[in-house]
């Protein structure tokens, strides 16, 4: 099952994930991570408490960056006209080009968006079929559920305790 899922993360869990000391999380399933680059851009381009342990992170070697046109886009733009760029939602742009091509080119294999966001758990977002959504809050119960970590309460409360406005909004609603 693990060759055939890759998990694309969002900004928002990575950067709880970085406050709370726990990104290794991310490979306790054994799924591949897609990290698309207007997601790598939106963590690291600003000095923030997590932008140099993602960078360091995503430059480990252990997950792949995926090249996507909303970047590439957002790039053009920013050189011809810097005021004229816009910077809100081109990560969730980016995720959902590389779902719809995970729908057209790879149709076998599940992209599993994780996601922060509470915008994101209530927006119609097209999901294809070969694609699911989770929140940071159900993948770190679902790992907890799977017997991959102890307390998903406490990796919640590390990255609280660390700084992180952590999101309320419980995804899938209990």
């Amino acid at each position: 099952m693990a060759a055939n899922v890759a998990l694309l993360p969002d900004a928002g869990p990575l950067i709880t994930l970085a406050y709370a000391d726990a990104l290794d999380l991310l490979f306790k399933p054994g799924w591949p991570i897609v990290l698309v680059d207007m997601v790598l851009h939106e963590v690291t381009r600003n000095q923030t408490p997590t932008s140099e342990k993602l960078a360091q992170w995503a430059a480990s070697g252990q997950v792949s960056v995926r090249t996507t046109r909303t970047f590439r886009h957002h790039q053009q733009t920013l050189a011809a006209d810097p005021a004229a760029a816009r910077t809100a939602n081109l990560g969730e742009l980016a995720i959902q080009e590389t779902m719809n091509d995970f729908a057209l080119d790879q149709p076998r294999q599940t992209g599993v968006f994780l996601f922060e966001d509470h915008k994101i758990a209530r927006a119609s977002f097209l999901l294809p079929d070969n694609c699911r959504k989770i929140s940071t809050r159900a993948y770190l119960l679902f790992l907890e559920q799977q017997g991959w970590l102890e307390s998903a309460a406490d990796i919640e409360r590390r990255a609280i305790q660390a700084g992180r406005s952590f999101s309320q909004l419980r995804f899938p609603p209990e």
